[in-house]
């Protein structure tokens, strides 16, 4: 069932997933907002303030003519007003009206910012719409192209799009007020804005030398410490609104507060990078992009604590080595991690254009910072990003023992990769729901597997697409049947108590996990089971075979109770795999760099196997690359049922790869 987040049962059940202490930190929140709502203090004087905290000469020399050039194209798309945001073109960011979600057609209400229902697309718009400009880092690109070109044109767009957010936001009135992860970002943009602007003449009179500059980040710093995400929240938002304090309070220490906000904000974030972060390096969201987002907020911030001669906690250091050492663990071939969990195409720091990597870049990064190993895959391209953060960054990696192989299996996460010939590449997982109690970011996928063939999606993990505004969409894309995985009884392995919340949990671990290379000649094997069904347990072996180039899922339906249990058991293929499905076998073709390829899928015989592809009433058959976008592909469903009677049923998939 789809719950409302506005709605009296969601908030009763968001209340059932706090502990007591939370519960009092969220009503000191409480009254703070209504204190705050009878008036603001003033922004206190500054005098003689100075932005020291520039890039070292000779950094941008170091930036490669590849990524300058692509830097430079999208820095023009953005000069002419182009930018996509979650699959929507925009053409109006050369003059932004910062209230309005060009989806909807709505403009957000200015009032009070706690007063503003964000979550209420019919009252705001897709308030995703809505933030995601006003994060600014479309102006850190403009800032970028600044530095490496000099052209002021650059420098006067972004001083002109600050000036005009600033006099529109005032603070606490609107929905740039409403949530802490925004406010985080952007300060972290900005502190990278004047970074970036600081040859332009008229830096210093954007940012220390101007009234309104220094209003706004001193009440972003003053909320931040005021309504930082507690105890269930305290996820990758907690992260960013640290991140962001600690940046602004290192880069702009120019208030009589600034020390002890960048002392508590590298407390919090010494705190949270451990407590989000499993002790192998994996974040504990299971969802990979927000192990990019957190990873890349923490390299940006302790650029800023190098670049102010501050000095950060070994631990956090050690946090993002190990998270560094787990993301070159993981990714496939093409640099490509797995598609696990939530994702909404969040970012820390953005100075790139538009065609890079992501995980190259981080992974780059890792190697100027920590150094890489030798079983780290090669890193092919180049980014803008990476030459800025180490130049700031002390390259030093902590004295830590590091992995000296490439790690398949991650216990604490219960994530396994098995990998084959030919590139062939598979994710199990068997691990946790989520993260905390609420689990907010996780999808209702235990047991479920992905596989790539040289960094194609055969079976996909279908994504996100979508978080607010479109309950049934929500509901499908972190659905078990919106998984490759198996399904009983119609519902959900996990129990949805609204679009951010889990109320039950399904419980998952693995028993077998010998990663061993398939495609050195043997075979890899994984086993897992969970117990989200009531009265049965759902269990599940993988083998992947070198020599026959075969992955084998057997699934098994066990400790049934009562009549026979419905089972549906769905494969979702890539966006790329032209499926021909004829009775329990489908023929797969796909083309990868101008050659055909192709793989038999054979399919249990005891389930009658249907194709589905782009249905909307209800969903099935869709692909999510990105947030806000999604492309019709071909699922695979199974539907049988499980006999009481009988035994343990169990149902038996090859797919196996030609050529």
């Amino acid at each position: 069932m789809t719950v409302s987040a506005g709605s009296a049962g969601w908030y009763l059940r968001r209340l059932s997933r706090m502990g007591p202490r939370e519960v009092g930190g969220r009503v000191g929140d409480a009254v703070r907002r209504r204190r705050w709502r009878s008036g603001l203090p003033d922004c206190p004087s500054v005098t003689g303030a100075r932005f020291t905290a520039a890039l070292p000469a000779g950094t941008l020399a170091a930036v490669p003519p590849d990524a300058a050039k692509r830097l430079l194209a999208e820095a023009d798309r953005l000069m002419a007003g182009h930018a996509v945001y979650f699959g929507v073109d925009r053409d109006d960011l050369a003059d932004p009206d910062w209230q309005y979600d060009p989806k909807t057609g709505r403009r957000a209400p200015r009032g009070y910012a706690f007063d503003v229902p964000y979550r209420d697309e019919d009252a705001v718009g897709d308030v995703k719409q809505i933030w995601e400009p006003s994060r600014h880092q479309y102006l850190t690109v403009l800032a970028a192209a600044y530095a490496t070109t000099g052209d002021e044109r650059y420098a006067e767009r972004v001083a002109g799009h600050l000036r005009s957010w600033w006099a529109a936001n005032p603070p606490l009135r609107g929905v740039h007020w409403t949530s802490g992860i925004e406010l985080g970002i952007r300060l972290l943009s900005w502190v990278w804005i004047r970074r970036l602007l600081d040859g332009w003449r008229g830096a210093a009179g954007l940012f220390e030398g101007n009234p309104a500059a220094l209003n706004q980040i001193w009440h972003h710093q003053r909320w931040l410490a005021a309504f930082p995400s507690r105890g269930s929240s305290a996820n990758n938002h907690v992260i960013a609104e640290a991140a962001g304090q600690f940046a602004a309070a290192c880069a702009f220490g120019w208030f009589p507060s600034s020390a002890r906000w960048r002392a508590d904000a590298l407390r919090s974030l010494e705190r949270h990078l451990r407590s989000n972060t499993f002790g192998s390096g994996l974040n504990r969201e299971l969802a990979t992009e927000y192990h990019g987002l957190v990873l890349e907020l923490g390299l940006a911030a302790v650029a800023e604590a190098d670049a102010a001669g501050v000095p950060v906690p070994a631990s956090i250091r050690l946090v993002l080595l190990r998270m560094t050492d787990a993301l070159a663990a993981i990714v496939d071939s093409r640099l490509r991690p797995p598609r696990q969990g939530d994702a909404d195409d969040g970012h820390g720091l953005v100075v790139d254009g538009a065609g890079g990597n992501r995980w190259a870049s981080l992974l780059a990064t890792g190697d100027a910072v920590f150094g890489r190993l030798p079983w780290w895959p090669a890193v092919s391209g180049a980014d803008v990003r990476t030459p800025l953060l180490a130049a700031l960054i002390r390259p030093a990696a902590p004295a830590a023992a590091r992995p000296a192989s490439r790690p398949g299996h991650f216990a604490d996460a219960g994530l396994t990769i098995l990998r084959g010939p030919e590139e062939i590449w598979c994710r199990c997982d068997g691990g946790p729901h989520g993260f905390l109690s609420i689990a907010a970011h996780a999808h209702a996928d235990a047991l479920s597997v992905e596989v790539r063939h040289d960094g194609v999606d055969v079976l996909a993990d279908p994504g996100t697409y979508c978080y607010h505004g479109q309950p049934e969409w929500r509901q499908y894309f972190r659905s078990t049947l919106g998984h490759n995985t198996l399904r009983l009884d119609g519902g959900d392995q996990s129990v949805s108590g609204g679009p951010f919340l889990w109320t039950r949990h399904a419980r998952s671990r693995v028993l077998v996990a010998d990663t061993s290379d398939a495609s050195d000649g043997g075979t890899a094997r994984w086993c897992a089971e969970h117990h989200g069904y009531q009265g049965v347990v759902h269990h599940r072996r993988v083998e992947l075979t070198a020599a026959a180039k075969e992955l084998r899922v057997v699934d098994e339906v066990r400790g049934r109770h009562g009549p026979r249990r419905a089972v549906h058991l769905a494969f979702h293929l890539g966006p790329a795999i032209a499926a021909d499905l004829v009775g329990n076998r489908a023929l797969l073709t796909w083309t990868r760099d101008g050659e055909d390829r192709s793989a038999v899928l054979d399919l249990p015989g005891q389930l009658c196997w249907r194709a589905h592809r782009g249905e909307s009433n209800p969903p099935l058959g869709w692909y999510s690359a990105g947030f806000g976008r999604k492309e019709p592909t071909t699922t695979l469903v199974g539907a049988g049922f499980a006999d009481a009677a009988a035994p343990p049923a169990e149902y038996t998939t090859v797919l196996g790869f030609r050529g």
